[in-house]
């Protein structure tokens, strides 16, 4: 078995990626790297290959051929990562909205304190967002609110993206069954692995806005969220899940 490993998705995060990529190499505890590309026309794939030639058998690249949404490309990293015998597997954002040296605690919640799942978590204590408008932070509050009244899960945080999974979950998990792509995909995947009675642990980290490139947002995600939150308790409620 590898340990652990990060996956990135990446669309146009050429201002980004060698940052985040050294970033996560600078710590202590040693990750291996899986960017998952969606062929992005300012070249961040190149980049990446660039790399590789430093960080031999630690940065892992694959691209796939058009930009297909977020949720797939974190499916597809998982069962790259499954396939590569990885026991910790890691969601992260390229844009440095989470602290890479925070997957350290997130690994720790995992292998020293029994978490299946460790959740970087901005409102578990309080609300930690940093250069976020107000309008945002209070859309993504309030969704975490909505998520927990309709599905009956006890997290603050159910649309982070900032995640350490056991192996053992997306093995459980049917990942040829996940349905969403933005927002909904990261509550969806809280949920299947709650409704798998996981052990499903927040950590409180502080979630800072990126300050290079665009955010990939759009009205689209959100309405997503919304209405996916209900068919995926129908769907438990009628036992298809």
């Amino acid at each position: 078995m590898n340990e652990g490993i990060v996956i990135i998705p990446t669309y146009n995060e050429i201002e980004n990626i060698e940052d985040i990529i050294r970033a996560v190499f600078s710590l202590n505890k040693t990750f291996n790297v899986l960017i998952v590309d969606d062929n992005s026309p300012d070249k961040t794939a190149e980049k990446v290959i660039e790399l590789q030639s430093e960080f031999q058998d630690k940065l892992f690249l694959s691209v796939r051929q058009k930009k297909s949404g977020l949720g797939t490309a974190y499916v597809h990293g998982f069962k790259w990562a499954l396939k590569h015998n990885y026991d910790y597997i890691f969601e992260m954002d390229a844009d440095f909205s989470h602290n890479p040296n925070d997957l350290v605690k997130l690994y720790d919640a995992c292998y020293s304190n029994g978490a299946d799942v460790a959740i970087g978590s901005r409102y578990v204590t309080g609300v930690n967002v940093v250069n976020w408008p107000l309008s945002r932070v209070l859309l993504s509050y309030f969704a975490s609110i909505y998520v927990r009244m309709i599905t009956g899960m006890k997290i603050m945080d159910a649309t982070a993206g900032f995640i350490c999974y056991h192996r053992e979950v997306l093995e459980k998990i049917n990942l040829d069954k996940i349905e969403f792509i933005g927002y909904a995909f990261q509550i969806e995947m809280k949920y299947r692995a709650f409704s798998k009675n996981f052990n499903i642990q927040e950590v409180p980290v502080i979630f800072t806005d990126r300050t290079k490139g665009k955010s990939k947002m759009s009205g689209s995600i959100i309405k997503e969220a919304i209405f996916g939150v209900i068919s995926l308790r129908l769907k438990k409620f009628l036992n298809q899940l």
